[in-house]
C-alpha cells in the first residue's frame, strides 16, 4: 500500500506539536477548462515543533492521532518560505 503524500505551506503553528498545512490543488474546470485552484487544510503532527508559518513541508498520511489529525510532517522542504 502506497502512503499518500502532499506538499503544502504551513499556515498555523499555534498548537502544541501540531501544524495546519494548506495544500493547493489546481485542475481544469470540467466544462469551462479554466484553471481552478482549491485549497485543503490538513492538521499534521509535528513532534519537535520544528515548523513555523510559511514553511513548505511534505506531509504523509498516518493512523488517526486525534479527532482531526491524520497526517505527520515528513520533512521541511524550504524553511520559512525561502525560495
Amino acid at each position: 500500500m502506497a502512503l499518500k503524500e502532499r506538499v503544502g505551506t504551513v499556515v498555523s503553528d499555534k498548537m502544541d506539536k501540531t501544524v495546519v498545512v494548506a495544500v493547493e490543488n489546481r485542475f481544469p474546470h470540467p466544462i469551462y477548462q479554466k484553471t481552478v485552484s482549491r485549497t485543503t487544510r490538513y492538521k499534521a503532527h509535528d513532534e519537535a515543533n520544528a515548523c513555523s508559518v510559511g514553511d513548505r513541508v511534505r506531509i504523509t498520511e498516518t493512523r488517526p492521532l486525534s479527532r482531526t489529525k491524520r497526517w505527520t510532517v515528513a520533512e521541511v522542504l524550504t524553511p520559512n518560505g525561502a525560495s
